[in-house]
């Protein structure tokens, strides 16, 4: 297919919303062609420079300051204090719901640009022309290549008798910090594997079992004091399996 073809489905491409079949079919064509590769990571530098710059407005104190005393000031009709007794129970039931209701949303969009940022890192690294620093299919090469630019260790699963293939490794960084990026082949796919120390902040988002967000899927756990996180254009049970094998590398 003529690059022409190509570039008309890497808006969809970097936003996951190819079929995955068209999308390995086009990560096997950015690896081979420069000028597309250029092309998905200007796309995917956009959307990073968009995503900046929509947490950049932080209402001021003065601002915060006006609505407390809007609020503060506002009629409040007297009422008897046996109702006050009898509406406190429900008012207080109102507002630990609304509490939660609002951790659950807040937990879910932390998950949701988070697995968005690893995504679009994943999508950048395979349209890089060095998707690897350290190009190997041997665990034994690639984990002790990380020893001493990254502040922690790790172990790798034996994929012996597996459907995956250990393409290599390279450094990435996360909030500024500095973590493992592993690319796994299955079949005619690409999976990127992140490992960051558990150190709070967005990496502290709960577990979750395979999502699938359009044409990609993603999971996520901790081990070890370490966050995982598997990114790839497959199907939930390819993601499954991969991480079977690294939670129970020993």
């Amino acid at each position: 297919m003529a690059c022409e073809s190509w570039r008309e489905k890497l808006d969809a491409y970097v936003d996951g919303e190819l079929l995955s079949a068209d999308a390995a079919r086009l990560a096997n064509h950015l690896r081979e062609c420069a000028a597309c590769s250029a092309a998905v990571l200007e796309l995917v530098q956009g959307k990073r420079a968009v995503r900046v710059a929509g947490k950049r407005y932080q209402a001021s104190v003065q601002l915060r300051e006006k609505v407390r005393q809007s609020l503060g000031t506002q009629e409040r009709r007297p009422q008897n204090w046996i109702w006050k007794l009898v509406a406190l129970p429900a008012t207080l039931i109102l507002v630990l719901s609304f509490a939660a209701a609002l951790y659950l949303e807040h937990e879910k969009n932390q998950r949701q640009q988070i697995y968005s940022e690893l995504t679009d890192l994943h999508v950048a690294t395979l349209a890089s022309a060095t998707p690897v620093d350290v190009i190997s299919t041997d665990r034994h090469t690639v984990k002790p290549w990380f020893a001493g630019k990254i502040p922690f260790t790790f172990n790798l699963p034996e994929l012996q008798g597996t459907d995956f293939t250990l393409v290599g490794g390279r450094v990435t960084y996360l909030e500024q910090m500095p973590g493992a990026h592993l690319i796994y082949r299955v079949r005619q796919h690409q999976i990127s594997v992140f490992i960051f120390q558990q150190r709070g902040g967005r990496t502290a988002i709960s577990s979750s079992a395979p999502l699938s967000r359009l044409s990609f899927t993603t999971e996520s756990w901790t081990k070890n004091g370490l966050r995982y996180f598997v990114v790839g254009d497959v199907g939930a049970q390819d993601i499954e399996g991969l991480s079977k094998l690294l939670r129970d590398a020993g």
